[in-house]
């Protein structure tokens, strides 16, 4: 049995941070090979299979500038932004449609890194959306076909009804994508690559991109 005399207590709770370091001289103009650098890193890693180098928070605001925060996966990397895809009516969909302006974090704990990203999230292409809804599963194309998400639903055995008429109407062909689903592209304005570092003395440098001539400049911050 637990102790009940005993106080969960966090403000203890702390590690070293060793892993490396940034220095100004060695970073690049631009921010994304600096990324693609740390993200080719990850995947060369020997990472336990749970977890996922492409998964980021991504952080939403409303009409009434309630801030809705979440883990979406990044499934593109292009040279001028970050593409996930999703439902566009689901909630996060709607605060974009309102304030195409968001956020999206990248935390590898593994290596005392953190990236955060600032920008505005533009809709793909239909060919971007409808290529890669080719290339999923099966299961996840119906799924994706027919889950209202974000809505209030009855039970799971709605779901699962209105995907097995789905695919029985599909049979033998391929699952169209909904009009609904595709994909989103972050073009970052802000930029900020977090290195850990002992005594909490870490690493933090900020890319903001100047309107004026798309150029980049480069910050360093406190930790």
């Amino acid at each position: 049995m637990p102790n009940r005399d005993h106080k969960l207590s966090i403000h203890h709770l702390r590690r070293n941070y060793s892993y490396g370091s940034l220095v100004h001289s060695d970073l690049p103009k631009e921010p994304m090979p600096l990324f693609q650098e740390w993200f080719a890193h990850l995947q060369e890693s020997e990472l336990p299979e749970w977890f996922e180098t492409n998964a980021m928070t991504l952080s939403t605001t409303d009409g009434q500038g309630r801030v809705s925060s979440r883990i979406v996966l990044l499934k593109q990397l292009e040279p001028d932004g970050f593409v996930f895809f999703t439902n566009y009516d689901s909630a996060k969909g709607a605060d974009i449609a309102t304030n195409s302006y968001v956020a999206i974090h990248f935390f590898w704990p593994a290596f005392d890194r953190q990236v955060r990203i600032e920008g505005h999230a533009f809709k793909t292409t239909t060919a971007v959306s409808d290529q890669y809804f080719a290339s999923r599963p099966r299961s996840s194309q119906l799924g994706a076909a027919a889950s209202p998400q974000s809505q209030v639903i009855q039970n799971e055995s709605e779901l699962e009804r209105v995907i097995e008429e789905l695919d029985k109407r599909y049979e033998g062909q391929p699952v169209p994508r909904p009009a609904h689903w595709g994909g989103y592209k972050v073009v970052p304005q802000i930029v900020e690559f977090w290195q850990g570092k002992p005594s909490r003395l870490h690493d933090r440098y900020r890319y903001r991109l100047n309107e004026s001539d798309r150029s980049w400049t480069l910050e360093r911050l406190a930790p």
